[in-house]
């Protein structure tokens, strides 16, 4: 089976939302049939500890940090995950962003 979609989840501060959501469309990630721009986010609290020779956003070198973000999910064609994921780098304060890439089977499925 080939995977034709992949959904990306995306942790974010709100601060950034905005510049993620124009990325994400300027790469045409979450372009279903047609609709476009279409994702889902969430409020969720993370939490990460920067060790030593990091660069942290946020918090310090050595101390656990805890902060709201968003949790940011979208679909992607499998020919533009890597130029989307490159998108989002490029506007992503976080010296290493979360950015899971999970294959889906089926997208939008239809009742034929």
């Amino acid at each position: 089976m080939d995977i034709s979609y992949f959904k990306l989840e995306i942790f974010i501060p709100e601060s950034h939302f905005g510049k993620l959501q124009e990325a994400l469309r300027d790469a045409d990630a979450g372009h279903i049939a047609n609709y476009d721009s279409c994702l889902s986010y969430s409020r969720v609290m993370s939490t990460w500890r920067p060790l030593a020779g990091t660069n942290p956003y946020s918090g310090e070198i050595g101390t656990v940090s805890e902060e709201p973000e968003y949790k940011v999910e979208v679909t992607v064609k499998a020919e533009k995950l890597k130029q989307t994921i490159a998108a989002v780098r490029a506007v992503h304060p976080y010296e290493e962003p979360v950015i899971n890439a999970l294959p889906l089977y089926a997208v939008g499925i239809s009742e034929e």
